[in-house]
């Protein structure tokens, strides 16, 4: 079987399946005069909910990574918000149905609304609601809220699964599991950091394994080709054991990197950054031997909530990042959120929010939302080298108005008498298409430049990348897309304005030495991918690529790009 590879590496163990289904919810009408105990058994449920996150997060190992408390706390915000906590009370009242009715119908309420969103990474925190729901239709219907592990083996069992939630994940710590796949999720799913941040081979959206694989199956699960074995042959056992073993010896091998320069064979130097979603994240960067942050992806903090956050809980964050890197560059990105996330009471809607009011167009039609940030990443510039990075650029008039936002922040921390780093670099992403193209206008005016591979890709080809059916379609070696990205970073370089790549372009091996054939001098990614990409640096040379990368991109087609970039990485 096949599905999307989350995290590598090679687990060869017998399956333990876990049923985590949404559960069936029935529909009955109640008197009025019992509405008030419905209600009540409902505020129970919520209640005894919290109690079980709260008793959970307090098991969490202190070694355990940091994620794992920030997704109890992301689940506890969730059940908190008054859409789930709240909402359901009144549709009991006007419907006179019973709680689990009241609280589906709101769950089903707020789907609907994660499946307009067009950024990747809010519409699969749907998968965040229903784990929440589910907990408290647990609570309503008596069910424990735990999924069972196994009790009767030593070794270690791959988790099969439906999907997971982070709390059923913190639960398996313990009994080691050797892999997790599951029929849902997605590559930025919580359960995917989870299994990356642990190292853990994983894989998602297989659809049907959860039907086809057997309690105790033998598996394989090859996390780097998202390809599952089920009961395989001795051929293939002994195959995969050869490679389970190497890649082991390999993981091994990285470590040394880590202190490593990233320098290739003819001495150019090679930043290496990581990106970032939390500020507890940076352990992990700091680990992997980044040379600074390259994009913090602020909008977490916005996400699944009433408010807004204020600029002190803003300045907290920043300021705990750029302490922590000790000096190193620590590139924010400002709010990058679309027009159909309801954000401080926003009716906004578009038929197409690929192309509506997000990002940098969103901060400027929110002018005090857009303030306060300015101001918090600001405040933070005081403690560490931070970096303010603009998204979703398009034109020069979008980043004249944002430049006068910050002078207008500058101006007010001054006359609150905050110290800040009055020469703070601005910075903007190519993301789209008419940025590429327009970029010696943006070079004038930027301090320096990230290259968004994502949505670059997305608008150029005109593919959502969230949809499986157009996935053959998404495709980084298309010739218009190498074209665009060879000629930003050639107009960056001749501009001197610094340039990187903060996509999954930065990440994946198999392009490093085609970017840096390009002229690409930084790159930001996850921080696991970090000391892979480096070893690929430390076997480079500058002038031998430079000529092969030259051929990938003059390639007529996507096929004869792949041929030429399979001789550039034969090097």
């Amino acid at each position: 079987m096949h599905g999307v590879a989350v995290s590598g590496g090679v687990a060869i163990a017998h399956a333990h399946l876990v049923s985590h289904a949404t559960l069936e919810v029935a529909n009955y009408a109640l008197p009025k005069q019992y509405l008030p105990d419905e209600i009540a058994r409902f505020d129970a449920a919520v209640a005894a909910t919290r109690d079980g996150l709260y008793a959970l997060r307090s098991t969490i190992p202190k070694n355990a990574p940091s994620e794992f408390c920030a997704f109890i706390d992301l689940h506890l915000m969730i059940l908190n918000d008054a859409t789930l906590s709240e909402a359901p009370k009144a549709l009991i009242n006007e419907q006179r149905c019973n709680a689990e009715w009241a609280l589906h119908q709101q769950m089903q309420s707020l789907l609907e609304q994660f499946d307009q969103m067009e950024n990747i990474y809010l519409r699969e925190r749907k998968g965040d609601v229903i784990q929440v729901v589910e907990r408290v239709l647990k609570a309503l219907m008596g069910h424990p809220g735990y999924i069972p592990a196994p009790t009767d083996r030593q070794e270690a069992s791959i988790l099969v699964a439906h999907d997971l939630s982070p709390a059923d994940v913190i639960q398996f710590k313990q009994h080691q599991f050797a892999a997790f796949i599951t029929d849902g999720g997605g590559a930025t799913s919580h359960t995917a950091i989870l299994a990356r941040s642990l190292n853990i081979p994983s894989i998602a959206a297989l659809h049907v394994a959860r039907q086809l694989i057997h309690e105790n199956d033998l598996l394989i699960v090859d996390g780097s080709l998202g390809a599952v074995i089920v009961n395989p042959d001795d051929q293939a056992l002994s195959e995969y054991r050869l490679r389970q073993h190497q890649w082991e010896i390999e993981r091994k091998k990285l470590k040394r990197l880590k202190t490593t320069r990233s320098t290739t064979l003819d001495g150019t130097q090679i930043e290496l950054q990581a990106n970032i979603e939390l500020p507890q994240d940076v352990e992990q960067v700091i680990e992997n031997g980044a040379t600074g942050i390259g994009l913090f992806r602020s909008e977490f903090m916005f996400l699944n909530r009433d408010d807004l956050p204020g600029e002190d809980e803003q300045f907290t964050a920043y300021r705990k990042v750029a302490e922590e890197m000790h000096g190193m560059p620590v590139t924010i990105r400002t709010l990058d959120l679309g027009a159909d996330k309801q954000l401080n009471g926003s009716d906004y809607h578009s038929a197409n929010p690929a192309m509506g009011l997000r990002a940098i167009r969103l901060c400027l039609a929110e002018p005090v939302m857009f303030h306060t940030q300015l101001r918090a990443i600001l405040r933070a510039s005081s403690f560490g080298k931070v970096r303010i990075l603009i998204p979703m650029l398009s034109n020069v008039s979008e980043l004249k108005q944002t430049l006068h936002f910050i002078d207008q922040a500058k101006r007010s921390l001054e006359a609150d008498n905050v110290s800040f780093d009055r020469d703070i670099p601005v910075g903007g992403m190519i993301e789209i298409p008419a940025a590429a193209l327009a970029l010696d206008l943006f070079a004038k005016k930027l301090d320096f430049m990230s290259i968004g591979t994502n949505d670059l890709i997305q608008y150029t080809l005109a593919v959502d990348r969230a949809d499986d059916a157009l996935a053959h379609l998404y495709d980084p070696l298309h010739p218009a897309v190498l074209k665009l990205i060879a000629l930003t970073i050639k107009c960056a370089n001749k501009a001197k304005v610094p340039i990187a790549v903060c996509g999954e372009m930065a990440g994946d091996v198999s392009l490093t030495r085609l970017l840096i054939g390009l002229g690409l001098r930084e790159f930001s990614m996850q921080s696991t991918q970090l000391l892979s990409v480096k070893q690929q640096v430390l076997k480079s040379s500058v002038p031998e690529v430079t000529k092969l990368a030259q051929k990938v991109v003059r390639a007529h087609d996507a096929d004869k790009a792949r041929a030429a970039l399979m001789r550039l990485n034969q090097l």
